[in-house]
């Protein structure tokens, strides 16, 4: 990742239900541990996860209305930061038009602004074809990473023997996102905790036992190990 005086990280994946929204709450929560700037947007409309765990943090808005979606843009400009945002499902569209409204490509390279695709994948043949999709539209626009997030796949033969692993990493990285011990990442997400109280709350509705909290900062330690070898994170 090339190092820009503020960086985009638009986390998705298009296939729904593979951890888009993970995904940016860990990126939003590894820049909060690190005091590294940042700024959070939520775009997926249908459940705005992102925003609930970390609503300090985050602003809503909607890809389908262009001067909501340019607060992503506006976010980068108002200071000198990372702004990660979570996609919604199926959205390639709806950014694309956002994006060619504005020539957003042009415009942040003008302005040394980083732009990076997270392309979150269970290792499906669906989000294997959303992949290569994705790398035929953007290829040229985007910093490309690829994260195999095994809480929700077990195979990713398919993801490996792919064109599109191969141009990811011709263009970017590919990271494996460990799993987490099921009942605690079902606490987490029914009381839609952020990370932070995950591994810090020890009384009321958020609280994990402490073996489920040992596991959670273990599985973050391991999560940040992954995340700190990509050059420019931050």
């Amino acid at each position: 990742m090339v190092a820009s005086v503020s960086h985009i990280h638009f986390v998705g994946g298009e296939k729904g239900g593979v951890g888009k929204s993970l995904v940016a709450r860990l990126l939003s929560q590894f820049f909060i541990d690190r005091a590294r700037p940042f700024a959070a947007v939520d775009a997926d409309t249908s459940h705005r996860t992102l925003l609930r765990s970390y609503e300090g943090y985050t602003q809503a808005v909607d890809l389908d209305v262009f001067a909501s979606a340019d607060e992503i843009a506006n976010r980068a400009l108002a200071a000198d930061r990372s702004v990660v945002v979570d996609l919604p499902a199926q959205s390639s569209r709806a950014l694309e038009r956002w994006m060619q409204s504005v020539d957003l490509v042009r415009f942040c390279r003008e302005g040394a602004i980083g732009l990076t695709l997270w392309h979150v994948t269970d290792g499906t043949f669906d989000s294997v074809r959303d992949l290569e999709r994705s790398l035929h539209l953007w290829r040229d626009s985007f910093t490309f990473v690829a994260v195999r997030n095994h809480g929700r796949g077990r195979d990713f033969s398919l993801f490996d023997e792919s064109e599109g692993r191969r141009h990811v990493q011709e263009r970017g990285r590919v990271v494996d996102l460990p799993e987490l011990d099921a009942a605690a990442m079902s606490r987490i997400d029914r009381t839609c905790a952020s990370f932070w109280a995950a591994v810090n709350a020890t009384e009321g509705e958020l609280a994990l036992t402490p073996m489920q909290r040992q596991r959670t900062k273990m599985w973050l330690d391991r999560c940040y190990g992954a995340l700190g070898a990509l050059e420019g994170v931050g």
